[in-house]
């Protein structure tokens, strides 16, 4: 998919984009220094942040990892999780961004969910003008159904500008994007930077029966330890889909989180989709998909792991 998404220098976007979630969280200041060179040394130059990401830390280390080739890499970041996207909202939390990253410009900034209780003229009144200001690129959303990103993005171009990128989650166990986002973007030329390919870590095995816990016996992971990622991936069909996963994966003697990573590589509507870790170690089979042939055969088999999700439209016999 072209883009207009470059880096300052002018390069093209990464095939990948790295998430810094963790950074300064479960990831120590040395892992992530390490997670940022090991993505540069494969070509990474997309780098994807927030301002509620590990309470800012995320943000301040990235920052400081960047500083010495800025025009080479492409930052995002996010507002407007917390707060609502108001005009005074997004502008204090975007100041706080800018003095985190230690960046006048932010080559990405995405309103992090949609705001029910703002009115979109407001919202997107304010990135118009910090984008004439010269304090960011492009305008992305993040978490927004469909609708209200064509609802928003008629809204910016009124407003003379418009809407480049959308975050959706997608994976092989989360593929609502297929049945509208997906097809929109392709038909609206909108860049996607799709999050969560693993599944929140199911899809790397590690939570199948008899496999080993890779993070360690003292950290079992967030589908263990954290409760919204519990109530997201908690479906039985999902962890039958990520031990069939696994099955396959040795089958071709592949991780399977190579194969999820480039599964969702492989959707001709998928941009760069976002990969994350809190070590090198752990991120190795993410990047390992960057130069994995998936042939289509086997594409069609890991389709096959999970339901395919039900068309927009009722009218069945015409699908």
């Amino acid at each position: 998919m072209t883009t207009c998404i470059k880096t300052p220098a002018g390069d093209p976007v990464s095939r990948f984009c790295f998430g810094t979630m963790q950074f300064g969280g479960k990831a120590d200041i040395a892992n992530s220094q390490a997670l940022y060179e090991a993505c540069r040394a494969v070509g990474l130059n997309f780098f994807d942040t927030a301002d509620v990401y590990t309470d800012g830390t995320s943000e301040t280390l990235l920052g400081g990892f960047v500083k010495a080739e800025r025009d080479k890499v492409i930052i995002a970041t996010k507002v407007g999780a917390e707060g609502g996207c108001s005009r005074d909202n997004i502008l204090s939390r975007f100041d706080g961004c800018r003095q985190r990253l230690d960046m006048d410009y932010v080559d990405i900034l995405y309103l992090h969910r949609w705001d029910a209780n703002t009115p979109l003229e407001e919202s997107f009144e304010t990135l118009a003008e910090l984008q004439q200001a010269g304090k960011i690129g492009a305008i992305g959303v993040s978490n927004y159904a469909a609708w209200q990103i064509m609802k928003a993005q008629a809204v910016a171009v009124g407003l003379g500008t418009k809407i480049d990128i959308l975050q959706p989650m997608y994976s092989l166990v989360k593929r609502q994007a297929e049945v509208e986002m997906l097809p929109m973007a392709e038909s609206e030329g909108f860049a996607v930077a799709s999050y969560s390919p693993l599944g929140g870590g199911l899809l790397t095995g590690k939570y199948g029966p008899g496999d080993s816990d890779r993070n360690g016996a003292d950290d079992k992971g967030r589908l263990v330890d954290n409760l919204m990622y519990k109530a997201r991936y908690g479906v039985d069909w999902m962890h039958q889909a990520a031990q069939d996963l696994s099955a396959l994966a040795r089958d071709h003697a592949v991780d399977p989180a190579t194969l999820a990573v480039a599964w969702v590589a492989a959707h001709s509507g998928i941009t760069s989709p976002i990969i994350s870790a809190r070590s090198v170690t752990q991120l190795a089979p993410s990047l390992a998909a960057l130069d994995y042939d998936l042939s289509d055969a086997l594409k069609a088999q890991l389709t096959a792991l999970t339901p395919t999700p039900a068309p927009a439209t009722d009218r069945l016999e015409e699908v």
